[in-house]
């Protein structure tokens, strides 16, 4: 495996993004991973190595270098609402253009590196960027093959680019996995999902899991981490790469 940490400068700055792919036999199709809101850390980026050592190059980009944060981990430590209430702060300084404007700056460094492919992408997020996963996939329907939001939020608002409106501008297959207790998504935000993907024929599934709750896929996020859950949207991200970017 190959791993780097560089600079893509972007219309607002520099964004350090984490770049993984296997040594041999590429280009290798990319994979955008856009964090969730507790910022880069490890724990994506051994996400992000499961990801690559399967074929794909994959970019993690750091969404909050705005603000002048990496690693939350890096900060001053606070008592705990505190350290809930300036993460959230960090995630309400992003916007979906804001975000847009970044992958834009990622593509083009992923066009001009010999190790990803210049053709389809795939684009993921967990949490905060499910949206933007499938926003980008709206954005370059020509280009975005898959996109796939794992609990992700505001999956259903009165914007203009909500998720389940950005959803009908892309040519993308779309997996959303929603988790059954989520006080971020809740079910009957996710039911309304559903029906838009279904009443409009869109290439698109919205699967409950079962008994889970917001974060199931996080191996560090102790008893909300849910093993069987975990594996289970691997499976359904690594089919659906397969089926549309290789």
């Amino acid at each position: 495996m190959i791993e780097q940490t560089v600079d893509i400068a972007t219309k607002h700055g520099k964004t350090a993004t984490f770049i993984v792919h296997p040594e041999r036999e590429g280009a290798h199709p990319v994979v955008m991973f856009f964090m969730d809101a507790p910022a880069i850390r490890e724990e994506l980026r051994d996400m992000a190595r499961r990801i690559a050592a399967v074929g794909y190059y994959v970019m993690l980009p750091n969404l909050y270098y705005r603000s002048g944060v990496m690693e939350l981990a890096d900060l001053p430590t606070l008592p705990e609402k505190e350290a809930r209430a300036r993460m959230f702060e960090f995630m309400g300084s992003l916007t979906i253009p804001l975000v847009m404007s970044d992958g834009d700056a990622l593509l083009d460094y992923a066009d001009r590196d010999p190790a990803a492919s210049n053709g389809k992408i795939a684009t993921l997020g967990y949490c905060m960027s499910g949206q933007y996963a499938i926003n980008f996939a709206a954005r370059y329907p020509d280009r975005v093959a898959a996109a796939a939001s794992i609990y992700g939020v505001q999956l259903v608002t009165d914007q203009a680019n909500s998720p389940h409106l950005a959803a009908q501008k892309a040519k993308a297959e779309m997996y959303f996995a929603c988790a059954e207790h989520d006080s971020y998504a809740p079910l009957e935000m996710v039911e309304a999902l559903d029906q838009t993907v279904k009443s409009k024929n869109l290439n698109a599934e919205v699967e409950l899991y079962a008994g889970v709750h917001h974060g199931f896929a996080f191996p560090q996020r102790g008893s909300v981490f849910d093993k069987p859950a975990a594996e289970r949207h691997w499976e359904r991200l690594f089919a659906m790469w397969r089926r549309r970017l290789t």
